[in-house]
């Protein structure tokens, strides 16, 4: 359906969106959806419009319904910039807090002089009748109940409401996707949009970048900008960047999932030149000691000394990371990682030097799961050395294992099981990567391009799914021996007790 006249909210706006942000501004439509790219900023669009209709007389309120709290932040923050743009009569932003059928959901929120509003939830309420206006859906394919919550929505058109439904597609099989095939049949009479990457490139998306960040620009450099963010999707870049629906259910865990169970905490990156290799051991053993005492320590001594703690790591050295997975398992049986550590291009020493420093000084040591894969098994075979074989558990990644522990995984970010992983993106891609291969999720082949521009292959997945592994499995017992005192003989005054000390052990719990 082509859009309809500019309206005059829309219109003023025109001269500030892109062409396809326009359409969707200037479309009428009582219900219109849009399957899109991401990075195409037709949420920042879809603000724009929000706020200018509740600052008009006889506008409208606007209900946006994100997946997350940091989306309905971000969404708000938007339509504070452009009341700040166009100088709407509005107050400042204020959290508020929506009675839900008993439950409570956090909003936030802008008032206007014309006695409108627009509110952004942090969560889909169960009811949305009662309310009016205009009601925003964005990131609807990774809404847990679409279905129930657009009938709620559509309660609000009765009293000449708008509902806009936003998304990148979620799998074939998603009720986003089922959404959209209806509309393009002609069996639900909505209006249709699809936006791609190369649509929104062709409509100056990175022309305006160039502006905005004062670059200069060329085909070249659009090109090459191109392909460094699609170089951030691959795979899935047919999904998330033009529009096609991958098989199955595309990724195996949804971001809406994912973000749900992340929360602020470092992720700790050790890179090392080409040439550090051949330093002498010494140099080596110095340089990373350093990197330890700087960065890991003070963290693990932080760490509450009542806890259980696990680990997984998956294993790389010259190409793709290791990355090491902590879990700390508190009294109630929930998991948190306190941080995780990145490897990259660091020798074998120094990643025995590593893992074995964290092993040795974490609060009440439990098991340990590796990748003994390929170099990997040189490493996890003198990890089981070090601690006993009931201590560490060596895995050859194989598609059994894969059916055996992302299941288990995936429930645990379900359930809350997995309550707390550090909120990072490149952390967040990896997880994004597992998908259905073959009616078994996995990892698949291909490479991604992490923030430091560095490779990755899923590295945080794995590396978590074996610190899953680990947590559920028991500590075995550990040994402690009396060895004598450094310094040679005892004086006269001691017992034979006193000649010979025990170093700090450790209890299977």
């Amino acid at each position: 359906m082509p859009p309809s006249p500019l309206s005059k909210p829309a219109a003023a706006v025109a001269a500030v969106l892109l062409p396809y942000q326009q359409a969707w501004a200037a479309d009428k439509s009582q219900v219109k959806v849009v399957e899109k790219s991401r990075r195409v900023g037709l949420s920042w669009g879809e603000a724009a419009v929000s706020a200018l209709e509740a600052a008009r007389a006889g506008g409208q309120d606007t209900w946006y319904l994100g997946y997350s709290q940091d989306m309905a932040r971000e969404f708000i923050r938007d339509c504070a910039f452009w009341c700040g743009h166009y100088q709407l009569a509005a107050e400042a932003m204020q959290e508020v807090v929506i009675d839900d059928q008993g439950q409570d959901i956090l909003a936030f929120q802008i008032k206007f002089a014309s006695g409108h509003r627009v509110t952004a939830l942090s969560s889909s309420p169960r009811n949305l009748r009662g309310k009016q206006g205009r009601v925003v859906i964005d990131e609807a394919a990774f809404h847990p109940d679409l279905k129930e919550l657009l009938k709620s929505a559509f309660a609000l058109l009765i009293w000449g409401g708008q509902v806009s439904v936003i998304s990148t597609h979620f799998g074939t099989d998603n009720p986003f996707n089922e959404l959209v095939q209806d509309v393009r049949e002609g069996k639900k009479p909505y209006s249709l949009h699809r936006i791609t990457f190369k649509d929104a490139l062709a409509q100056g998306l990175y022309q305006r970048i160039c502006l905005a960040t004062k670059k200069e620009w060329s085909p070249e450099a659009e090109a090459a900008w191109e392909e460094s963010i699609r170089a951030i999707y691959r795979p899935n870049d047919a999904e998330e960047l033009d529009c096609i629906p991958s098989n199955s259910s595309g990724a195996y865990l949804s971001r809406a999932l994912i973000e749900s169970r992340m929360h602020e905490a470092p992720v700790l990156r050790y890179t090392c030149k080409d040439d550090f290799v051949h330093q002498a051991e010494h140099v080596r053993e110095a340089d990373t000691q350093g990197w330890i005492d700087t960065f890991l320590k003070p963290l693990v001594e932080a760490l509450p000394k009542n806890i259980r703690t696990s680990a997984g790591q998956d294993f790389g050295r010259s190409g793709d990371l290791s990355v090491i997975f902590p879990l700390l398992e508190d009294q109630g049986l929930q998991r948190r990682a306190p941080f995780v550590i990145e490897l990259r291009n660091v020798p074998f020493k120094q990643q025995e030097q590593i893992l074995f420093w964290l092993c040795d000084h974490v609060p009440r040591f439990n098991h340990l799961t590796m990748d003994a894969r390929g170099n990997g098994q040189y490493l996890a075979e003198v990890a089981m050395q070090r601690y006993g074989s009931a201590s560490v558990t060596q895995v050859m990644l194989t598609q059994q294992w894969y059916l055996e522990n992302m299941p288990k995984l995936k429930a645990a970010f379900e359930d809350g099981t997995l309550a707390s992983i550090p909120k990072d993106a490149d952390i967040l891609e990896d997880l994004r990567l597992i998908t259905m291969v073959k009616g078994i999720p996995r990892v698949p082949e291909g490479r991604t391009t992490g923030a430091d521009g560095g490779q990755r292959h899923g590295d945080a997945a794995v590396a978590l799914c074996m610190a899953w592994h680990a947590s559920a499995q028991g500590g075995g017992p550990i040994e402690c021996h009396l060895v004598p005192l450094r310094g040679g003989a005892a004086s006269a005054s001691s017992t034979d007790a006193d000649d010979f000390a025990a170093p700090e052990s450790r209890r299977d719990y």
